[in-house]
């Protein structure tokens, strides 16, 4: 939608009322055309008119937070638009980690009949249900979490795999000395994404060196911070891999306050691709999250498990590299 808005020349909002055929959203004629012509042009599909959610399932959908991060709505959205190409309506929970609220919001989806519940975390990392989840006769999917008996079907982003990616591209443009700055390390994305850096240094022949790597909390100001540390040692990196793209924000402000051009004196990577990474001067190459696509897989899974019975591998969807203006190969 980001996207098409640009094209078209009008706010995501308008696009996503256009493309969604929103009722009661009085737009003219031409501002429509011109939204669907963009879309077009840009090679999207243009969604037809809905069909009538009556006539299809209803899919519960429990998520622990809703406003931390735009990600649960990211998913949300892939997850209602495919569910709605075949006339199923979502309905949405939240449970702010309220066991008691959790307990009570599964058993009135249970008893709505719906079709299937899907139960999301924040954050990637693996879970113990709730009981009442346990034993349903419904399908139950995870998303962007997991169980270690693997009963459920599951789906995450496959975070070693960006991490290596992302690095290696700044090994192929020519950076041999390049700095990591991680989110907190306690969680399992900022693991992930580190075990990548690392594997990707070792497949090139780069050693690893710890003082290259500086802990953060995926906040701009621990970007700047952790910059500023990676600029005063003795042989500062050429490329920092900020593990966020907030991280990345507050790196932009340290290496441009010291005097860096981006990317000709430092280049940077950052990673998740919001909305501000496309707006930075110059613009940030980063990591896609799949949360949309996992949305989607959910849907496509649907009366594909039989309740308790047998175990799922657990799914990972790629996180693609989006390259943009903030890498080049290091000065000679």
């Amino acid at each position: 939608m980001t996207d098409v808005a640009r094209e078209a020349g009008c706010s995501q909002a308008t696009v996503s009322f256009v493309l969604n055929h929103a009722p009661g959203i009085k737009l003219s004629a031409e501002t429509k055309q011109r939204v669907f012509e963009a879309a077009r042009r840009l090679g999207y599909a243009v969604p037809a008119l809905p069909v009538p959610a009556s006539r299809g399932r209803r899919i519960g959908f429990i998520a622990d937070q809703l406003a931390t991060s735009p990600e649960a709505m990211v998913a949300i959205e892939g997850l209602t638009q495919a569910a709605r190409a075949g006339g199923d309506v979502v309905l949405v929970a939240q449970t702010h980690n309220d066991v008691e609220l959790e307990a009570e919001l599964i058993r009135t989806f249970v008893e709505q009949r719906v079709a299937a519940l899907v139960y999301m975390t924040i954050f990637t990392r693996e879970v113990v249900l709730p009981e009442a989840l346990i034993g349903l006769e419904m399908p139950v999917y995870l998303l962007n979490c997991y169980t270690t008996s693997q009963a459920y079907p599951a789906v995450v982003p496959s975070e070693i795999a960006g991490g290596q990616r992302s690095t290696r591209h700044l090994i192929e443009s020519g950076h041999r000395r390049i700095a990591t700055i991680t989110g907190e390390i306690w969680m399992e994305a900022a693991q992930d994404r580190l075990k990548g850096y690392r594997r990707a240094l070792a497949t090139a022949d780069i050693p690893f060196d710890p003082a290259l790597v500086v802990e953060g909390d995926w906040s701009a100001s621990a970007g700047y911070d952790a910059t500023r540390q990676l600029l005063a040692l003795p042989e500062p990196p050429t490329a920092i891999f900020c593990q966020n793209d907030r991280t990345a924000i507050g790196c932009y402000e340290a290496l441009k306050e010291g005097g860096y051009h981006i990317p000709r004196d430092m280049a940077v990577v950052g990673y998740d691709d919001e909305e501000i990474s496309r707006h930075l001067h110059p613009r940030l190459t980063t990591s896609l999250l799949p949360h949309r696509a996992m949305g989607q897989w959910i849907v496509e899974q649907l009366g594909e498990s039989v309740p308790g019975q047998g175990r799922y591998p657990l799914v990972k969807l790629e996180c693609p590299l989006i390259e943009r203006d903030s890498v080049a190969a290091p000065k000679v």
